[in-house]
């Protein structure tokens, strides 16, 4: 059995340029598998603020009406890049998925931009608060090259060059555009009810995990959202046990095999297994123009992608 810090002895030998898609494979398969997945979660749930998303996610109803499917698509397409890669024949089946889902729709590259940077700076922020350790600097800076060369891949311009930059950006498009919409706080309704379905928070009433994921968000996400905030006592309580659970994670044996998403209890849609490229919705016109896929983009994907 290995010991705690091998894994990370592992990640600070390989360089965040060129060995960004191992690192974070590492990151989030070994050291952290359940944190990025509750980070990876909370992320797309704050785009839900920002109004042009959440009322398109509204409207599309895909995740109102069929939450379930579209969380295990979500989750899955994400996975099977992470898993084998940009480069991999799967990772650009992945891509191209993505790609494809959301080219009816006009969605703006400030708004995919935004999106982008949720994946880079939640994950950082949730773990350095109730990880078993704080994310390093080669983390940090592997995390935010992972996502430049997948937001390449949507054709997404204009993308921050550090998590630093992706950080002042996340903060400055929040200040700017958060706000309350019907249509994000349906979406955002939908979501906490289906969460309040997965293992192990099936066992508890649903009231009180909704009260749990609350007291997770900062002030301002809740204000955006319309949702009113969790008793001070119920926060603190909340953080406190996310804290002490990072604390004894430190002290349990490290992983022997990597945890990928798709060995997650709360993906229900395929009980017999998927093909990636069936996963999702299959639009069936574009009702709106778009340009060409920029460079970096797959040959053949289309542009136009937001949140999966």
């Amino acid at each position: 059995m290995g010991r705690r810090f091998d894994v990370l002895r592992r990640i600070e030998r390989l360089d965040p340029g060129r060995d960004h898609a191992e690192i974070y494979r590492l990151t989030g398969g070994y050291e952290f598998p359940w944190d990025m997945t509750q980070a990876l979660s909370f992320a797309l749930f704050r785009t839900y603020a920002v109004p042009s998303i959440g009322a398109l996610l509204a409207r599309t109803g895909e995740l109102t009406e069929h939450t379930q499917k579209r969380y295990d698509d979500t989750v899955l397409i994400l996975d099977a890049i992470v898993e084998h890669g940009l480069d991999s024949p799967v990772g650009r089946t992945a891509v191209r998925r993505m790609n494809q889902m959301h080219r009816a729709y006009d969605i703006g590259n400030d708004d995919l931009r935004y999106v982008l940077a949720t994946f880079v700076v939640t994950p950082i922020r949730w773990i350095d608060a109730f990880g078993w350790r704080r994310m390093t600097e080669i983390e940090r800076i592997a995390s935010a090259n992972y996502y430049r060369e997948l937001g390449r891949h949507m054709a997404i311009r204009d993308i921050p060059a550090t998590w630093q930059s992706f950080a002042r950006l996340l903060d400055d498009y929040e200040r700017r555009h958060f706000g309350v919409d019907p249509g994000g706080r349906t979406v955002a309704e939908a979501t906490l009810a289906l969460l309040a379905t997965f293992p192990p928070n099936h066992l508890l009433p649903e009231r009180l995990v909704r009260q749990i994921s609350l007291a997770t968000m900062d002030a301002h996400l809740l204000d955006a959202l319309g949702f009113a905030h969790p008793a001070p006592a119920m926060r603190a309580l909340v953080r406190a046990g996310l804290r002490a659970r990072g604390r004894m994670v430190r002290f349990l044996p490290p992983r022997a095999a990597p945890f990928h998403a798709r060995q997650l209890p709360q993906i229900r849609s395929y009980p017999a297994g998927y093909d990636v490229a069936a996963l999702g919705t299959f639009p069936s016109g574009c009702p709106v123009p778009h340009p060409r896929p920029g460079p970096g983009a797959e040959k053949g994907d289309e542009v136009g992608a937001s949140p999966v």
